[in-house]
């Protein structure tokens, strides 16, 4: 064999060495997913997906580049047989082995869940079950179930006084169950010791603190500085044996929000919610109550006021008075005022 050969078959070789490497290193290195798009695409694989639909839901929405090369990586580190469910985020040029490797090793990115400013049981239902894997319906089944709800000390009508509204990170694969477990874990951080017998001494249990606590935040969901002293007048009357008479309970009871003028005859609903014929707390919140509506039930004003109404200059604020006839002066005001604006109901 000649020295000109040797020395050809060397370069071939080293060509042949640095072509592969080069082609390899593209593979593995070189962007190829999300190429030029501004923003992550989330990948969502349910329980029993297969490589096959992994591809459909990607092929679907235009998050290859180059098909071939992720396909020769995928079974290269035999992702065919090791697909995991979860949620997974592909960022803006992410290449074949960081998505592969991040697939098949199950690194699944948290759903960010956030919900506040939340009312009904069903709006809670839809706000949290479309955003994991078990679904609005199996959620709704569980937040009805009497032995589910039984299992965290609630039953069906307060058991959403188990939510507080933050934003949490949690798997999308969760399960229902682990989902209420997670809950119920932060709503026993929230209720410490001492906030029990804070509680306590008012009269409270946690479950009541929640539902007084809705009312407080739906009369005075915009000025928070004030709900320390709505807080105050409800449990004076709570501890006067006096009907609460909060009107957001028979917003509630007729399921109309939009009211901004309670009429008479709306108070004669018949509802364990009407806090009007019916003295104590209703059965359960009227909304999923924030932090500040909590502790302000807790850390409510101490005075002397038991009756209130919004006042005339329609701040948001509220007239308080300690006897009836200051508050018909007061309800005059404002009656005035929303025939002045002619807001009838």
């Amino acid at each position: 064999m000649s020295r000109n050969f040797k020395v050809g078959l060397f370069v071939t070789i080293a060509i042949l060495a640095t072509t592969f490497s080069f082609y390899f290193w593209q593979i593995f290195k070189t962007p190829n997913l999300q190429v030029d798009k501004q923003t992550s695409f989330v990948l969502l694989i349910p329980e029993g997906g297969t490589y096959q639909s992994v591809l459909d839901t990607l092929n679907k929405h235009d998050v290859i580049n180059d098909h071939i090369s992720f396909r020769f990586l995928a079974k290269l580190l035999d992702y065919p047989e090791e697909v995991k469910p979860g949620r997974y985020v592909i960022k803006p040029g992410s290449s074949n082995y960081t998505v592969v490797k991040k697939l098949s090793s199950g690194n699944q990115d948290a759903v960010k869940l956030t919900f506040n400013n939340i009312r009904l049981k069903e709006d809670l239902i839809k706000r949290i079950g479309s955003r994991f894997e078990f679904g609005e319906a199996n959620f709704r089944k569980a937040l009805n179930d009497p032995a589910v709800c039984n299992k965290y000390g609630l039953d069906t009508l307060t058991i959403v006084s188990m939510f507080l509204p933050n934003t949490y990170e949690i798997f999308w694969t969760t399960g229902t169950e682990k989902f209420l477990d997670r809950m119920h874990s932060e709503y026993k951080k929230f209720w410490t010791d001492e906030k029990v017998a804070k509680a306590k001494e008012i009269g409270l249990t946690p479950v009541q603190v929640s539902i007084l606590a809705s009312i407080v935040e739906e009369e005075q969901a915009r000025k928070v500085d004030e709900r320390p002293r709505v807080a105050g007048l409800y449990l004076n009357r709570l501890k006067a044996e006096m009907p609460l008479q909060a009107d957001p309970t028979i917003k509630f009871a007729l399921q109309d929000f939009a009211i901004k003028r309670i009429l008479n005859g709306q108070l004669m609903i018949q509802s364990p919610y009407n806090t009007y014929l019916n003295t104590g707390l209703p059965p359960g919140p009227i909304r999923v109550a924030d932090f500040n509506s909590l502790d302000a039930v807790l850390n409510y004003d101490k005075h002397d006021y038991i009756y209130m109404c919004a006042k005339a200059d329609l701040s948001g604020y509220h007239a308080f008075a300690t006897n009836y006839d200051d508050h018909l002066k007061n309800a005059r005001l404002y009656q005035a005022e929303l025939n002045r604006l002619k807001i009838l109901k």
